[in-house]
């Protein structure tokens, strides 16, 4: 037999067939799923606010803990499926998420809730970053690869706009807790068709998972986050400044033990790649801001406008269809444009959508509020699709668990920081602006739990004479308008913080025929 030349082992990208684009569509799913019980989760808020009662810290805990527990452990789970298997764990996730929305659909109380929501995170945790490596894994050529990440992401479009009108309608005809259950039948499919359509992967070089340092990554955002949270809504206290003191020490500890590691959990030197840390950084950036506002949306839709829940999900389906039909222009408008050119001028278009939520104050300009929405979805969709790309294409093969799992804990991690960080700010205004502006004619004990949360108000709204509910609904129109308002210059500032970045740091990279 003649010997084999070295260089004629260098095997060529595979194309993708017909069984890895079906796989594709078992791996939409998972993100399906996440808008589907994020976006239904706002709708149900008013909802779950009246049944349940919880104060404005519980509501925060139950809007934000599932995106903090994923945010905690992604990393871990990241490297988990490295070890022991991508797609094992990504059916061990569906499960366990599968059981945890039927315990959250059936609680009993606002702690209950709290804490399913936290179990849904954990779980959570398993199935994004198995999603992003098994897609590294199906696609070896970097256009489809490309293409197949614009499909991924147009999951959480399609959720956005199948989650208004699903949830929507059950919460016309049934109660808060059924929105819940949407995710059951989706994990099943997940479980029968996965073990058909997906490879099994894993890196057969990585050593055990170190536990500690799981632990002191999980324990680091949890306490800065917290910390911040509470800062946001209390101000200084000493419970803040433990928080975040330890939050700190404990990431400088995790840091430490990283680089020491011969095989760390997390490598560190990924964020060596200008393209992966820059569109790490701006991926986080992108969803703190847009999340910060779009907290407030569909509560002020039924809060403010008195909208049913149909139809608030009505009025934001339009901008979902329209992010689904523009993603899919991305990767071409990629092959004629750079990446910092067309990421950055997306960002800013996103600005101008900011602007129009600036100037929502009542039912007749409610349209502005669905202009925003179109807007700021266009807008980011070139950031979170080429970011994406970006952050997977630059690891290698065998970090790919990894790398998948910093991608989804810079956007997790910016999603639940613009909830608890800006949602806080949004709430500090409601209530000082409600404080100042509360009818006399409102009793006390009822001037309080107003003043707390808008799902309050509006259970004390229902309970008074129509002379004094209909001044305190002006009293929480005009509030949470200057709320959302105040979100909005937030995030528009944030948004073009965002888009200098990524103009500045990102300009190296070429066109994506360039380099494809």
């Amino acid at each position: 037999m003649l010997a084999t030349h070295p260089t004629s082992e260098v095997v060529a990208p595979r194309y993708a067939g017909r069984r890895e684009w079906w796989g594709l569509a078992v791996l939409v799913l998972p993100t399906l799923l996440l808008a589907l019980d994020m976006t239904v989760l706002h709708l149900a808020a008013p909802h779950l606010s009246a049944d349940l009662q919880p104060t404005s810290s519980q509501l925060l805990w139950i809007l934000d803990i599932y995106g903090f527990m994923i945010a905690g452990f992604l990393i871990t789970m990241g490297t988990l499926g490295d070890r022991i298997g991508r797609r094992k764990l990504l059916l061990m996730g569906a499960a366990a998420f599968g059981v945890a929305s039927v315990l959250a659909a059936f609680s009993t109380s606002a702690n209950m809730l709290i804490l399913t929501r936290a179990l849904l995170g954990i779980s959570g945790a398993t199935l994004m970053p198995s999603t992003l490596s098994l897609i590294r894994e199906l696609f070896e050529v970097p256009s489809e690869r490309t293409f197949a990440i614009t499909v991924w992401m147009t999951g959480f479009l399609v959720g956005s706009a199948l989650g208004p009108l699903v949830g929507g309608a059950l919460l016309e005809f049934f109660w808060w807790g059924s929105v819940f259950l949407l995710g059951v039948p989706v994990m099943l499919l997940l479980l029968v068709a996965g073990p058909l359509l997906l490879p099994e992967c894993k890196d057969r070089k990585a050593g055990r998972l170190d536990i500690t340092s799981a632990l002191l990554c999980i324990s680091t955002f949890l306490s800065l986050v917290y910390g911040i949270k509470e800062l946001a809504r209390d101000g200084i206290s000493l419970v803040v400044c433990v928080a975040v003191l330890a939050g700190v020490l404990i990431g400088w500890v995790f840091i430490r033990r990283q680089r020491a590691l011969t095989q760390p959990m997390f490598d560190l030197r990924l964020f060596a790649n200008r393209a992966f840390s820059t569109s790490v950084v701006a991926m986080m950036l992108t969803i703190l801001a847009l999340s910060g506002t779009w907290l407030m949306v569909f509560q002020y839709l039924q809060g403010v406008l008195r909208l049913s829940p149909l139809w608030a999900g009505v009025l934001m389906v339009p901008s979902a269809v329209i992010q689904v039909l523009l993603s899919l222009l991305v990767p071409r408008m990629a092959r004629r444009i750079k990446p910092s050119h067309l990421v950055s001028g997306g960002l800013l278009l996103a600005v101008f959508g900011f602007v129009c939520m600036m100037l929502v104050n009542d039912m007749a300009t409610v349209w502005w509020l669905v202009a925003g929405t179109i807007i700021m979805g266009v807008g980011i969709m070139p950031m979170m699709i080429l970011g994406t790309d970006l952050v997977i294409g630059s690891a290698p093969a065998e970090k790919a668990g990894a790398a998948s799992a910093t991608s989804e804990t810079a956007t997790e991690l910016g999603m639940a920081m613009g909830i608890a960080v800006i949602g806080s700010i949004g709430a500090a205004v409601y209530r000082r602006q409600m404080t100042d502006s509360i009818p006399a004619s409102v009793p006390v004990e009822q001037a309080e739990i107003a003043i707390d949360t808008i799902g309050g108000a509006l259970g004390v709204i229902a309970r008074l004479p129509a002379e004094p509910a209909a001044d305190l609904l002006l009293a929480v129109q005009q509030a949470f308008s200057a709320a959302l308002h105040t979100n909005a210059i937030i995030g528009a500032l944030i948004m073009f913080l965002t888009a200098v970045l990524t103009a500045r740091f990102l300009r190296h990279l070429p066109v994506l025929s360039a380099t494809h």
